[in-house]
């Protein structure tokens, strides 16, 4: 449905994204993962059209971006991270009128507004006007904006940021009923996001692609030492000196216990962690220690990487020097909607 190659954006002498190049099957829900600054909203105003790169190509459904705009663009529903909306208007008075943007009959869009209202649960508030509503519902209406025109592909760049919880979890059913018949690309800095929407996952990590996978892969590809959490009862003084000498253990430390008296004589469990190579599981060996010493083990849990252990390893390399950080804050600023010089257009015509 989406093939991207090769996307690179240059801001002077500065590259914001450098050759990226992924795809996205029809039906798919693709998640876009990285810090913010990594070059996700870039990233994402390329394959929609509204920025153009440096160098590579987009094609949406067999049209290519740019030399077939108006069919390839005609595929897409966009909602931007700041979302552009009209709050003299009323909801389906917007409606209406983003139905005239996208070029829609009056037959067309009588039809297409009801059964978007219905779709985006906006019936409540249909004729409300738009800067009376609460941001969750504004965000209801700009998903319906987006969506309006019947495209295939919906792309949404951060489509929870500033709601609380309760909208948070309104607007992530909606995403996920949306992503039912469409191909969705969410591009997101929030991992229970990826976690619960999305099928596939790209990382991005300052303009480049670092990672890519469902979640579960991701979670197996990580290097390094498994874990596993003890909590051990009455524990004499060398229970890391024993632990650490387990063959297959390649460090053992005490773990801090918030729920414990501050006096460490009137503490009665002691937590380990204990870090192994992936190839060795040692919670029987482990067990038998404790048998044999007489200690009473509380617990024991393998702790398996977590997205977010990927996420952190995976972007936490080689931090960029402090004039890699200006120039990349200056690329933030030239992304954001409010003060990006042909966001008025392109925020309102998506």
């Amino acid at each position: 449905m989406i093939e991207a190659q090769g996307l690179t954006r240059r801001y002077g002498e500065f590259t914001a994204v450098q050759g990226i190049s992924f795809s996205v099957a029809d039906g798919e829900i693709l998640g876009i993962l990285g810090p913010n600054g990594a070059g996700k909203t870039t990233t994402i105003r390329m394959i929609t059209g509204f920025l153009p790169p440096s160098s590579g190509r987009v094609t949406v459904n067999g049209h290519d971006l740019f030399n077939e705009p108006s069919k390839a663009r005609r595929e897409i529903g966009y909602l931007p991270e700041n979302v552009a909306l009209y709050g003299e208007m009323r909801v389906n008075e917007y409606l209406a009128y983003r139905a005239q943007l996208e070029g829609m009959s009056r037959g067309d869009s009588r039809e297409a507004i009801p059964r978007t209202i219905d779709s985006c649960l906006l019936g409540d508030v249909d004729h409300q006007i738009i800067r009376t509503l609460s941001k969750g519902y504004k965000q209801r209406v700009g998903l319906a904006a987006a969506i309006l025109h019947g495209p295939r592909v919906l792309v949404l760049d951060e489509p929870t940021v500033g709601l609380d919880p309760k909208q948070i979890i309104a607007i992530r059913e909606l995403i996920r009923d949306l992503g039912q018949k469409r191909t969705l690309m969410i591009s997101t800095h929030i991992l229970p996001e990826v976690e619960q929407l999305c099928r596939r996952v790209l990382i991005i990590d300052r303009g480049r692609l670092i990672a890519e996978g469902t979640p579960q892969e991701l979670r197996e590809q990580s290097r390094g030492s498994s874990l596993l959490h003890l909590t051990v009862k009455n524990a004499p003084p060398d229970v890391v000196d024993v632990l650490t000498n387990i063959e297959g253990i390649d460090t053992a430390t005490e773990r801090p216990d918030n729920e414990t008296p501050e006096n460490a004589e009137e503490r009665t469990t002691t937590r380990v962690q204990l870090a192994y190579s992936q190839a060795i599981d040692p919670r029987e060996t482990v067990f038998r220690a404790a048998v044999e010493r007489g200690w009473v083990l509380l617990e024991m849990v393998e702790k398996k990487a977590s997205l977010e252990d990927v996420f952190v390893r995976l972007t936490s390399k080689d931090a960029p020097k402090q004039d890699e950080k200006t120039d990349e804050t200056a690329v933030e600023a030239s992304d954001d909607p409010e003060i990006s010089p042909t966001s008025e257009n392109t925020e309102v015509a998506s």
